[in-house]
């Protein structure tokens, strides 16, 4: 009798309901953090004194993390059970919790994110895999559709509860919201998870792997964050460059001759599942993108406050939550690839309707533009699943499962990565154009001059100030209308990313044809 079977006699069929809430309070907990923090990026600005790509670091860093360690949770099943090693991760994600929160600079706070990430990364695999063991075949699809409201709604609430928290008490309080969910998981992990079934020897991991991929994630994202700074062309730049390349190609050619590889690459011989996961990276990189764009910009640029930043995402959770369903029922009879057509031509919508977005549009035309983006993401995911799995034998079904979160993850860092490097050379770039039209000859600037100096006379201030302060003002207006057009140019090339993604799922479509 297996320890899953040992359960069920306990507490009976509801065993598989006590499972599926232990495993979703740790669910929770972790995807929480990965959005809550957003709102709280430009008051760490403010608090340590860093640019935007360095404070992208704390989105990246827990991104990046994930992706890392997303392929050990089935290893670590078999090697220690699932109890053990979600106690581990939730343990090790309290841990980073509390670091965050007593940050000293950015550094810190960086590591903080980093170690939360690692242990988000275990746990969301490992919460599917208890699924799987405690749900009988014709039961998992209700299953995955309780789990998946907890999963939703959690990434939709977390910029709200975040920014209250702001509001209410400072940016550091949002990592110490996971400490209670983090204790609650531990508590029900010992109460309703199984240990290791297996009494023999531990199976061996890809450690190399893991290395080499770790190597290839920390230094490709670094070199393209210090690139600006740098030089695009410094010795350093390019040797980062050179390294990361390196590392992509050792980790290839290590995961086609070792035995047990991490992420088998025979996966990649189907093209349609290839198709797929270009499709996949594509769709991380413009849900994280944009999950992290969109609270910088109305908080940079429309002065909202961090509750409100947050609230402006919870509009699309909830549309994700009623999409999800219909979604789900249409991928069974619609061929996937065109729904993920649909919905990728939906956000990329989306996106080029936000790309207008400035200081005077209004808060809901902005949260209902994220509500249409949110609606063609929830026709991609439930066909992007069930589109690169179809093609697969079923021997690398597991593989393939892990394959697409993977990639999907992957995406997300790079995301965040890129858009922020984008938009700051985009600032840089806007902001010397607009000072370059603002001379003697510009009649526009001079009235404005007139205008604010006037205003500044009739409140009392020194005659010799006016001038200075009135160019001040001009100086600070370049910035914010610099920065206003960096970001919606950012808008645009997500909109043109999904566009061009329209091209792998056409592949994704004919070779879904060719073998149907």
């Amino acid at each position: 009798m297996s320890q899953i079977d040992r359960y069920f006699e306990r507490y009976g069929p509801a065993y598989k309901w006590y499972a599926t809430g232990a495993s979703m309070v740790a669910t929770i907990s972790v995807v929480l953090s990965t959005t809550i923090v957003n709102v709280a990026i430009p008051a760490v600005m403010g608090t340590f004194g860093i640019s935007a790509v360095q404070a992208q670091w704390i989105s990246t860093g827990f991104l990046a993390a994930m992706t890392a360690t997303m392929l050990l949770a089935d290893w670590a099943d078999r090697a220690f059970g699932m109890r053990a090693t979600m106690n581990a991760a939730m343990a090790v994600f309290l841990i980073g919790s509390v670091i965050g929160g007593l940050a000293p600079n950015e550094s810190v706070l960086t590591f903080a994110r980093v170690v939360q990430g690692a242990a988000a990364g275990v746990v969301q695999p490992m919460a599917m895999i208890l699924l799987f063991k405690v749900f009988p075949p014709d039961k998992r699809g209700a299953a995955m559709g309780i789990y998946g409201v907890g999963v939703v709604l959690a990434p939709a609430l977390g910029p709200w509860i975040g920014g209250v928290l702001m509001d209410a008490f400072d940016w550091r309080s949002v990592f110490y919201l996971g400490l209670p969910f983090s204790a609650i998981a531990i508590v029900l992990s010992n109460l309703f998870l199984p240990g290791r079934e297996d009494s023999g020897k531990r199976p061996a991991f890809d450690f190399v792997g893991v290395a080499i991929l770790a190597i290839f994630l920390s230094v490709l994202l670094s070199t393209l964050s210090n690139a600006q700074r740098l030089g695009w062309d410094s010795n350093t730049i390019l040797l980062g460059f050179t390294v990361s390349a390196s590392a992509s190609v050792a980790f290839v050619l290590w995961e086609l001759r070792t035995p047990k590889p991490m992420l088998d690459m025979r996966l990649f011989a189907s093209f349609a599942f290839s198709s797929a996961s270009v499709v996949s990276f594509i769709m991380g990189a413009g849900l994280f993108g944009s999950t992290y764009l969109l609270p910088v910009f109305v908080q940079q640029i429309q002065g909202l406050m961090p509750t409100q930043a947050g609230l402006l995402l919870m509009p699309s959770g909830f549309a994700m939550l009623l999409v999800f369903p219909i979604a789900g029922r249409l991928s069974d009879k619609v061929t996937p690839a065109i729904m993920i057509g649909i919905g990728m031509a939906v956000f990329a919508w989306s996106s080029w309707l936000m790309a207008d977005a400035n200081v005077h549009t209004a808060f809901w035309t902005l949260a209902w533009l994220t509500v249409l983006s949110r609606i063609g993401l929830g026709l991609v995911f439930p066909a992007i699943t069930s589109g690169s799995l179809m093609v697969l034998p079923h021997h690398l079904l597991g593989q393939g499962s892990g394959a697409v979160n993977f990639i999907r993850q992957l995406g997300g860092a790079f995301g965040v990565n890129l858009l922020t490097v984008f938009i700051e050379r985009r600032t840089i770039m806007h902001a010397d154009a607009f000072a370059a039209t603002q001379t003697s000859d510009n009649a526009t600037a001079m009235e404005l001059l007139g205008q604010v100096a006037g205003l500044m006379h009739a409140s009392g201030v020194p005659d010799a100030q006016l001038m200075p302060a009135a160019a001040s003002f001009l100086g600070q207006t370049v910035v914010i209308q610099a920065s206003n057009a960096a970001f919606q140019d950012g808008f645009m090339i997500i909109c043109g990313v999904f566009l061009i993604a329209l091209i792998p799922t056409w592949f994704m479509w004919r070779a879904g044809k060719s073998t149907a």
